[in-house]
This record gives structure tokens, C-alpha cells and sequence, in this order.
């Protein structure tokens, strides 16, 4: 050969090496239904408050009828920026108000509607809540949301082929006059209760309504679609929890996904909807003043925080103003214990050390383990397409010791790991040992276990729908706080000597001892009759269900008094515990005077589901 060819060949060579070491490696398809930018840049928000504001405020009720007087809201001081406030100082990063409840009363001068701030006393008429609002979120960097219910108990339209029309042109006005809305909350209640008129609605032209003037916007509802319900109002997401959802042949309301599903989502779910956690801080979702004192815990808001953002949802926290319009000092003094909290839990970080992975994909560095631990979102750890188990290891510059570990999946390629667990390393035996074992991952999972010290420990991905891919490692040694008080055992102030239940018989004994702690399933048939062994004053009384959302507990009843247990009073006629199917706690009604009474009746007329039985965990009268 002679040596003009060899140096032809020598380069040849040389260039075909080159390519061969900078050969790129292709990032990993997207798998399955991907995250929009809008739902990235919601998912990313993780926290924010909801706003419960309007007549009922000032009734004491959680649903009102649409009958009240507007006049009767009438906030003496209202501050939609302390509001704002509270809210950022808190760690939130939006806030969504009641802009039309199901009472149909609407927080601006609408004009498709006389039951509006206009004819309310606030302001002399002049007022209009949602701009105030929104102008105190774009002051304090704010995100800006509407909550509107479709049903409406006050326009005469509703349960007409026209009301849909009207929904959509009270829709226009809240999301073309206030400016950028992140989200627009859908409540899927229908209908004026036992045998009311009921409303087809036109849910896609809802939504495309909704799209034609805020396409950023993130819709909720037990099907999205831009996010979904949880199927519970305590807290809680679960523990499984995929951000794929099945849609096909549900719709919001009684149509929807059953709680199970919703409370999960599901592995091969054909759209992208992740979760959004809804609860309030206190037992109802409007303010009362007789739940002062009942602000959930700062142990509750914790283990919710962990039950919601570190379960791969959003925590819509319902923070609901009192009468002057502003938040009460027991709600933001504990929102502020909460941001404490969650800034001393999670402000070191002690993932430092050395990362291994058992796969990296095609070798590249680009994909390399250590991309974990450098806080960029948009870079992951990924495998080759056919290795869906993995293991993770850090080697931690010193014995450390740790109760937390918090994961990140780099989602918008797709959600993709199913199940894995972690394993410490035990210095004594030489020996991994495991920690923990857990399922899905997505956007944010924090796990907590006991405190364990150890100078490595391993993340072992045992199933991927995909090749698993993971953009964050974090670990945290942090307090732990106390639950404190329940709900329930708080309101068991009620002296109960000399109770008996005449009805039922059977689990007579656990309905009104007191402790809430075992549901006891009567016949529909069977009242409860409670004798309280001499005549009392009485104010009212409570029902405390059965904690769970798809128990069959007393949703509308009657109620009777007696003084001999043969001559009764009928007290309530038609009584409805409201939204006691999402919010399954303890109902507290009030007589409106006091009766003098020995016996006390409880008659259902109608269940959250459909069962022969209901549930009853206690039962008692409030006394003067």
C-alpha cells in the first residue's frame, strides 16, 4: 500500500473511532399519556390554599339553599390581601376561591344572576370579591384560581335545557375579567336533593369554554381533565397513586370513578391525570365559629403534607375566611406552624456521598446516576430500554442517620416505576437490610420509616412499565409530630349518665360510649332512639358517620323529641347532612332554640349509598 493510501486509510480509521466514542445514545421514548406544560408547571406548584367564602359564612351552613337573603353577606372588614399574605408566608403558591357555591350567591356583580355581591349589604352593592382577589395575588406573586359549582339552587333556569347556556355565560365573566386563571375547579354536585329537579350538564362545552379563554388553565374534577379529585376530602392520597386515569364512560359527580380508582389512578390509565388533594384545616369547609377551637392539628397538617405532596398529588389546603372577611389567627397561626415544620424537616439534605448504579443507559454520562444529586429537574438516571430493575446505591461520606427519603421520577417522559424498596447497610452484621418497601413514585414521593443510621443505602427498582427513570435523591432526618386530639374525641364533651339507646339493640352500648372508634351497621329500618334518663334542655344534636367515603352513612333524616317515648315533635323534616358522602365527619345540627326533651329520635330517610344498613360510629345531643 502505498503511503498516500495508508494516510487515506489512517484517516478513515481515525474518523470512523471518533464517531464511535461520540456516538449519541438516544434518550428514552416517552411511555404511555405524558404531562402537559401547564399540568408540569401546576404539579410543580405542590401547595396552595382554597378559599370557602360566601353566604354560608354567615348561616352556619355547609350548603346553602339559594333561599337565603343576600343581604345576610356582610363581612365588617374584609382583606383579601391579608389573605394573600397568610398564603405566601405560608409556602403556598396559589389560591382558589368560591367564586358560586351551590347556593348559587356569586362573589362578583354578575349579570346573569340576582343573587350576587350586588345584592348583598358588602359595600352597599358595590363590591366585587374576585377582582379584589386577584389583584392580591398578582401583588404577592400568587397564582389565581375559580371554584364554580354548575349547580345552582337559586336561578330559576336550573333543570332547563337553557341553564347550561347560563352556566356558560357566568363562566365567561370569571375567566375573562379577572386575568390568568391556574385552575378552574368543577364540582360535579347535581341536583336539589331528595327527589329535586335534577340538570344534564354539557360538560365538554363547559370544558372547551374554559380552554377558549384560559388554555393555560388546569381543570379539576373527578375526571380532569386537567387534574382529578382523590375520591376523599381527609387528606389523603393513596399510598399507590398513578397519575393515569380511566375516563371513558365517567363524567363529574355520581357518574364519576369509584373512590378506589380515584384514590389511585390507574397503571394503564389512557390520560394523564394526576392528583390533586383537597381537605380543610377544619372539620367543614366554611367557617363556624363554633370550630374555633377544632383547627386541625399540626401533627394532621404534617401527616397530610406527607399523605398528599409526598404521595405524587397536589395539597389544596382549605383555609376558610370568618365573618370580618379575614383568615381567624387560630387558622394562620397554624399555617404558619406548618410552614415551620416542613422548613425544619426538610432544610438539610444529607445525600452526600457517592452514587452507583447497577445500569446506566448505553453508558452515557448523560444519564448518569449522578445526575441525582445535582438539582437539575431536567436530568435523570435512566437505563437501557430492556432493563426495567435497577438498583441505586449511595455510599454517604459518614454514618448518618435519617427517618426520610424523599424520590423524584423524571415524569415527563411518563410515570413508569411500580414498585421498589430500600435497603440500609448494617455495619454490625455486614449485612443490607431493608427499610422499606413502596410502590409508584412519580412526580414527588417522600417515605418515612425510624430513624436508622447507616453509611450506604440502596434503592432497588423491582418493576418499571418502562426503563425506570429518576432526576432526585434526598435524604432528611426529620421530626416527628404527634396527631393530637382527633376531631371527634374533641367534641365528646357531653356528659352521658343515665344514657340508654332503646334503638337499635344490637351495638346499643359502642353508639354512645363516647369514643367514635367502631362503626356499628343498623338496619334502615331501625331509628336510633335515645333515652337520656330525665328530661334536659336541648340545643341540637350529632351524627358522627363512618370515616369512610364509600359507607353507606344517614345522608338526609327526620328528628323527633319526646317526653314519654309515645307522643313525638317532629324537629326536622327533611334534614340533610350536607356533603356528608365526600366529608364523612361528625355533623352537628342545631335545633335553633331549645327544646325540653327525655327522648330523642333519629329517623334516615335517605343513605350516601345504596344498602339496607347505615353506619354509625356515635351519636349524642348537645345540651344548653
Amino acid at each position: 500500500m502505498s503511503y498516500k493510501n495508508w494516510s487515506f486509510f489512517t484517516v478513515l480509521l481515525g474518523c470512523s473511532l471518533f464517531v464511535s466514542c461520540n456516538r449519541q445514545v438516544d434518550p428514552p421514548a416517552p411511555y404511555g399519556p405524558l404531562p402537559t406544560e401547564y399540568q408540569m408547571t401546576w404539579q410543580k406548584m405542590e401547595y396552595n390554599m382554597f378559599v370557602h367564602f360566601g353566604p354560608n359564612t354567615f348561616t352556619n351552613v355547609e350548603w346553602g339553599n339559594g333561599k337565603e337573603d343576600p343581604k345576610v353577606f356582610n363581612p365588617s372588614a374584609i382583606d383579601c390581601r391579608q389573605w394573600a399574605a397568610v398564603a405566601k408566608a405560608a409556602g403556598m403558591k396559589g389560591i382558589i376561591i368560591t367564586a358560586k357555591h351551590h347556593d348559587g350567591f356569586c362573589l362578583w356583580p354578575s349579570k346573569y344572576s340576582t343573587h350576587t355581591v350586588r345584592e348583598s349589604s358588602w359595600k352597599e352593592g358595590k363590591g366585587d370579591l374576585l377582582r379584589e382577589l386577584s389583584d392580591a395575588c398578582k401583588e404577592y406573586g400568587l397564582k389565581f384560581g375559580v371554584y364554580l359549582s354548575p349547580w345552582d339552587q337559586n336561578h330559576p333556569a336550573y333543570g332547563t335545557t337553557e341553564y347550561n347556556q347560563v352556566f356558560v355565560n357566568t363562566l365567561t365573566e370569571v375567566l375573562t375579567n379577572y386575568g390568568e386563571v391556574f385552575e378552574q375547579w368543577f364540582d360535579g354536585a347535581n341536583g336539589e336533593g331528595h327527589g329535586g329537579k335534577k340538570q344534564v350538564y354539557d360538560w365538554p362545552l363547559f370544558n372547551a369554554t374554559v380552554y377558549k379563554y384560559q388554555p393555560q388553565a388546569v381543570i379539576f374534577s373527578d375526571v380532569g381533565p386537567g387534574c382529578r379529585w382523590v375520591g376523599n376530602e381527609q387528606g389523603h392520597v393513596g399510598e399507590t397513586n398513578w397519575s393515569r386515569l380511566d375516563v371513558e364512560g365517567y363524567e363529574p359527580g355520581a357518574k364519576g370513578p369509584n373512590p378506589d380508582s380515584l384514590n389511585t389512578g390507574n397503571i394503564n390509565g389512557a390520560r394523564w391525570l394526576p392528583a390533586e388533594t383537597n381537605t380543610s384545616i377544619r372539620p367543614g369547609w366554611f367557617y363556624s365559629p363554633s370550630t374555633d377551637d377544632k383547627v386541625k392539628s399540626l401533627g394532621q397538617l404534617v401527616d397530610i403534607y406527607y399523605t398528599s405532596v409526598g404521595r405524587n398529588s397536589t395539597l389544596l389546603l382549605n383555609v376558610p375566611p370568618d365573618r370580618t372577611g379575614r383568615i381567624h389567627p387560630n387558622d394562620s397561626i397554624r399555617l404558619m406552624e406548618l410552614r415551620k415544620a416542613i422548613d425544619e424537616s426538610f432544610k438539610t439534605n444529607l445525600a452526600k456521598g457517592t452514587l452507583t448504579a447497577t445500569s446506566t443507559r448505553g453508558n452515557d454520562s448523560r444519564y448518569s446516576v449522578t445526575n441525582l444529586l445535582d438539582g437539575d429537574y431536567d436530568t435523570y438516571w435512566a437505563t437501557d430500554d430492556d432493563v426495567l430493575t435497577a438498583s441505586v446505591e449511595l455510599t454517604l461520606d459518614a454514618e448518618t442517620t435519617f427517618n426520610r427519603l424523599l424520590l423524584q421520577e423524571y415524569i415527563p417522559l411518563g410515570q413508569r416505576i411500580v414498585a421498589f424498596n430500600v435497603d440500609y447497610w448494617d455495619d454490625a452484621t455486614q449485612n443490607w437490610k431493608q427499610l422499606i418497601e413502596a410502590t409508584t413514585v412519580g412526580y414527588k414521593r417522600i417515605l418515612r420509616f425510624p430513624e436508622v443510621t447507616a453509611s450506604r443505602i440502596r434503592i432497588h427498582i423491582t418493576r418499571s412499565l418502562a426503563c425506570p427513570l429518576l432526576n432526585n435523591l434526598e435524604l432528611y432526618n426529620a421530626p416527628d409530630y404527634p396527631l393530637g386530639i382527633s376531631d371527634d374525641h374533641r367534641y365528646n364533651l357531653t356528659s352521658r349518665e343515665g344514657w340508654k339507646l332503646l334503638s337499635p339493640t344490637v351495638g346499643a352500648d359502642k353508639i354512645i360510649d363516647g369514643k367514635a372508634d367502631e362503626a356499628v351497621l343498623v338496619n334502615l329500618s331501625e331509628p336510633l332512639i335515645l333515652d337520656l334518663g330525665k328530661s334536659q334542655s336541648l340545643t341540637g344534636f350529632y351524627y358522627a358517620p363512618q370515616n369512610k367515603v364509600t359507607a353507606a352513612n344517614i345522608q338526609r333524616y327526620r328528628v323527633y323529641t319526646s317526653a314519654d317515648n309515645k307522643n313525638w315533635t317532629e324537629l326536622k323534616t327533611n334534614g340533610l347532612f350536607n356533603n356528608i358522602r365526600n366529608n364523612p365527619v361528625r355533623q352537628d345540627v342545631d335545633f335553633g332554640q331549645t327544646i325540653q326533651a327525655r327522648y330523642f329520635k333519629l329517623e334516615p330517610i335517605e343513605l350516601t349509598n345504596t344498602e339496607d344498613s347505615y353506619a354509625v360510629l356515635e351519636l349524642g345531643v348537645i345540651q344548653e
